[in-house]
Formats: C-alpha cells, structure tokens, sequence
C-alpha cells in the first residue's frame, strides 16, 4: 500500500501540456453567453445575478486547466463552493447552473496532465466540493450517486487517456532506439572497412617503398571517410552484448529487392552517378527495403513496386512508389519513423503518403556524400 502511495505522489505531471489556445477562448466565450442567457432565461436560481457571475469566474479558468490543473480545480471548487455554503447559511435553496456542467473539465484535465502531489491535492477539493454540493442541495441519494459517478468517470477518462498516450510516445521512443541501433551497426561496418583498408594500404607501403605516395593517397581519402562517417556514429545507442555483426548493405544490393519472392513485382532503376559513401549507400538501400516491404504488405492490387535513384544537384534522391490502393498506416507499426529516423541521421529527408496520382509514394533525400577513391 506505501509503495503505491509512494508510486502515486512520486508521479511527474505529463510533458508538453499545450497552454491556453484559441480554441479554449472561443469555448469560454461560448459558455460565458450561455451562462448569461441562462440567468435571464431560469426562474428558478435563487441568486441569479451572484450564480451568473460565479459561473463565469470559474468557467474562465478553463485555458488554463493542462497547464496548472491543481490551480483550475481549486479555483474552480472554492469559488463554487464559496456560493453554496453562502446561500445554505442563509436558508436558501441553493440550484446550480447547467452550464457549469462544462467544469467536467477540471477532473479530465486534472487526472490527464497533473503530477502525483497535484492528482492527490486536486481529488481531495473535488471530493471536498461534491460533498458541499451534496449536504447544501441534496435532493436524495440518486442525485449523489449520479454526481459521484460522473466525477469517477471523467477521473477514469483522463487516467485511460495519458496511460495510452504515455505507452504510444513509450514505444516511439523504443522504436528510434532501435533504429539508432541499426545505424550503429551499418555505420560501424563502413567505418570497419575503411580503417581495414587503411591497414592494408600502410603494410603495401611498408613492404613496398615504390608504392608509399599511391598508398598514402587512399589512406588520407579512407581516413577522412571513416571520420565522416564515424561523426553519425557518435550518440548512437546500442547494447554491448551485441551479435556479430554482417557486412551492411549498400547501392548494389538494391536489384535484390526485385528478385524477393512476392506480389507486386519490383522494378529498380539506378541513374548513373559517382560512387556513393557507404553510409548513404546503406540509408538507400534500408528505406528502400521497408517501403517494398510495405507495398507488398499494405498496397491493395498493387502489380508493381517502382524504385528509383537519381542524383539531384548535391544530392541523391529516391522515389518508391506503388499503383496500388493506399491505406492509412497503422498505430502499431514504426516503419516510416524509423525510415524518418535513419534519413535525419545523415541529414537528409523522408516523406511518406498516398499519392495524387494513386498508389503510394515514399521521397527520401540524402546528401550524396559521393566518394571519389583511386582505381
């Protein structure tokens, strides 16, 4: 039990709780015109003018109730039950306003957004303030029944909203972890095969002094590729125990992706260029790979998968797209951020959705990174 107290009031509030915004000054201002209309409108409020005005104090808290939603409960429960309290020591009947329904909000946002102190603090005034609405107005136990559930209701919303909300940004973040992984590991392999042939070249030019000045050539040109390449490496997470590790795939393996078993056929065309740095290389042939992949599993009546690369200026550019049916991608897959992930790792972009022409088109552009080595 004094763990999950402990669990409870230890709880950070949730990141990135959008402040006021347009759309909740349009709402306030909404209500606010239904408060006054309903002021004018009901007979029945004992204190019209002191309820209008009560309402639209505590509906004006609103905007605020993501950021500072312990202030807007409070706010919104003192002043509420300020007026109650009043109108019960002064023998009256004390009638609540329909409008103040829309204060449902408090609850929502305060289960949605607040840290563990703030849930704790703001459940005690809301249970404070349904019980003042009970003894000052009670009209039998159906009434409280009914109040006590609506309350544990908007609570429960709020709760089942940030646990989906937090699992969702949870496996996002898994995904690019992993991501970053694989980016480790194609990167730790071109940068393996460059100080590999940085090895060789300096042995040839110890065994043989004739070829010292060639061999110091290629060394400089794979020296200042590794180091490049060794600046994406940097930051990237990955386990220790990791598996042994297989040489990535680059631009040659791309026509591979055509001879894979499965419907819709595939089509590669590669426009002449300069040889590509491995790295690029890999990035081109990893997006390329998802998005035949995706074609083959999501595109309805596609009969083909079209590849294209071409250079682009200072640039190198793929366009993957199929004739099929495109369908929305699913929340349970992380393809496209880890496609994303991969093309912001080498400084370049990723685009992905359905085509105006039909079908669906994934656009990556990289920095070419072209490598031009001795033959």
């Amino acid at each position: 039990m004094q763990r999950t107290l402990g669990a409870i009031w230890n709880r950070p509030s949730v990141p990135g709780a959008p402040p006021p915004r347009r759309a909740d000054v349009a709402l306030v201002a909404v209500l606010v015109v239904c408060a006054v209309l309903e002021g004018v409108l009901r007979t029945d409020l004992t204190w019209p003018v002191a309820s209008v005005a009560v309402t639209v104090a505590v509906l004006c808290v609103l905007p605020w109730r993501r950021t500072h939603p312990v202030a807007a409960v409070a706010a919104g429960t003192v002043v509420g039950s300020t007026l109650e309290i009043t109108q019960h020591a002064a023998g009256l009947e004390t009638v609540g306003m329909i409008t103040q329904a829309a204060l449902i909000l408090l609850p929502y946002a305060l289960y949605r957004w607040g840290s563990g102190p703030a849930i704790v603090v703001g459940t005690v005034l809301l249970v404070t303030g349904a019980a003042v609405s009970v003894v000052t107005g009670w009209s039998g136990p159906g009434d409280a029944i009914g109040g006590a559930v609506v309350l544990v209701l908007a609570m429960s919303i709020g709760e089942t909203v940030r646990q989906r909300v937090t699992a969702r940004a949870r496996l996002l973040e898994e995904a690019r972890a992993r991501e970053r992984e694989r980016i480790a590991r194609d990167l730790h392999d071109t940068v393996a095969h460059h100080v590999s042939a940085i090895a060789v070249r300096a042995q040839a030019g110890q065994v043989a002094p004739e070829t010292a000045i060639e061999s110091l050539g290629v060394i400089e040109t794979e020296a200042r590729r590794a180091l490049a390449e060794m600046r994406f490496v940097v930051g990237a997470l990955r386990d220790d125990g990791s598996p042994a590790l297989q040489p990535a795939p680059g631009m040659d393996d791309l026509t591979t992706l055509a001879a894979d078993d499965g419907v819709p056929a595939v089509v590669v065309r590669v426009d002449a260029m300069d040889a590509l740095d491995d790295a690029t290389g890999t990035a081109l042939y990893r997006v390329a790979q998802e998005s035949v992949a995706n074609a083959r599993r999501h595109a309805r009546g596609a009969t083909c998968v079209d590849v294209v690369v071409e250079a682009d200026g200072d640039d190198v550019r793929m366009r993957v797209h199929d004739d099929g049916a495109a369908t929305a991608p699913g929340h349970g897959g992380f393809g496209l951020v880890g496609m994303a992930e991969r093309a912001a790792a080498l400084g370049g972009t990723c685009t992905a959705g359905p085509d105006p022409a039909g079908g669906w088109t994934v656009d990556l552009t990289l920095p070419a990174g072209r490598a031009r080595l001795p033959r």
